[in-house]
């Protein structure tokens, strides 16, 4: 599970050893910090200023903090915090079941924290309703707990994704074009990949590079991604360019049955090569993909991994439909058309 959604917040009363978990946890790559407005923080982070009733974010907005143990509690702290569009709260009581009603009822309407002490929580706090709370402020009290949270987020099982297959309509070759290496810090297995498209609505299963070719060994830390404009699917569920990746993130890990992991990139890289068009029809839709024209490009199909060089019109590849609208990467509900 990402860690995008995770803020650490180091507790001790002592400055000192407030210090010291930001940077442990930073050597362990978390990047995001709620802290007072006087705590040093390093460079490379981002601070989240920490208020006896709020929080605020680097670009200004304030997140109103709120307990919350009965329903009532619930309601009244929704109805406050309806005019900032955001509410951070601390379940005193029961919290899996308020959490997923109020994810259910407020939907994309309110940006929802959660502030927990517990790190072995935080999976079903990110998870609910397969989105949990868009944030989860994490009190750790210790450097230790940092290895704790690593562990948990590490661990946690993400949905599998739904594949269809759609046929092939065209596979145009369109010259040199950049193209994207995935190289990640785990092996990956032959069926295994990443969920990658022009269009947010429709990602094709690539596969990594664990059968190699006749001429090439297998390489299996690596999926060829295609052109830097494309999407790809995040461990979180959001979407990325591909050309916005950094070494560190967490991609989401795919099968061809539809079982993920987080999977972390280690290493990208960009060189131009000869590029084909494979077009697909997904639910009346032309979805699309440009990728490298080699023999270990392969899509996930019908009896398994097809490689791009064998593409033609007819032949049926696994693809995954999404709603098209996105918002950095976030789904959203707006009108959108993609071409």
């Amino acid at each position: 599970m990402s860690s995008d959604r995770v803020v650490v917040h180091a507790v001790p009363p002592e400055p000192e050893k407030r210090r010291a978990i930001v940077e442990y946890a930073l050597r362990r790559g978390f990047r995001r910090f709620a802290a007072l407005e006087d705590d040093l923080l390093p460079e490379a982070s981002e601070r989240i200023r920490v208020t006896e009733e709020t929080y605020r974010t680097p670009a200004g907005r304030t997140i109103p903090r709120r307990n919350v143990g009965t329903p009532e509690e619930l309601q009244a702290a929704v109805r406050a915090a309806q005019p900032e569009g955001a509410l951070a709260v601390r379940w005193t009581a029961d919290r899996v079941i308020p959490l997923e009603n109020t994810i259910a009822d407020q939907g994309s309407r309110l940006e929802l924290w959660v502030t927990t002490s517990r790190v072995a929580e935080v999976p079903s706090l990110l998870g609910a309703l397969e989105r949990g709370a868009d944030v989860v402020v994490v009190e750790l009290q210790n450097p230790g707990e940092v290895d704790d949270l690593e562990a948990v987020l590490d661990a946690t099982a993400h949905p599998p994704v739904s594949w269809l297959f759609a046929k092939v309509v065209r596979v145009v070759p369109v010259g040199l074009s950049d193209r994207v290496l995935l190289d990640t810090t785990s092996l990956l297995a032959e069926d295994e990949g990443f969920a990658v498209g022009s269009r947010a609505s429709a990602l094709f299963h690539l596969r990594s590079e664990a059968v190699g070719s006749a001429h090439s060994r297998p390489r299996r830390f690596r999926v060829n991604a295609g052109a830097p404009h494309s999407y790809v699917l995040m461990a979180d569920g959001s979407t990325r360019y591909l050309s916005e990746l950094e070494p560190g993130e967490e991609l989401l890990g795919v099968r061809d049955s539809g079982r993920t992991r987080g999977v972390r990139l280690g290493r990208l890289k960009i060189e131009r090569r000869p590029t084909v068009l494979v077009e697909a029809m997904v639910g009346g839709e032309r979805a699309s993909v440009f990728l490298q024209e080699a023999e270990t490009v392969r899509l996930s199909g019908e009896l398994g991994g097809v490689a791009v060089t064998s593409l033609a019109p007819g032949v049926s590849v696994q693809v995954a439909s999404f709603p098209p609208a996105r918002h950095l990467g976030r789904m959203v509900d707006e009108t959108i058309e993609e071409r």
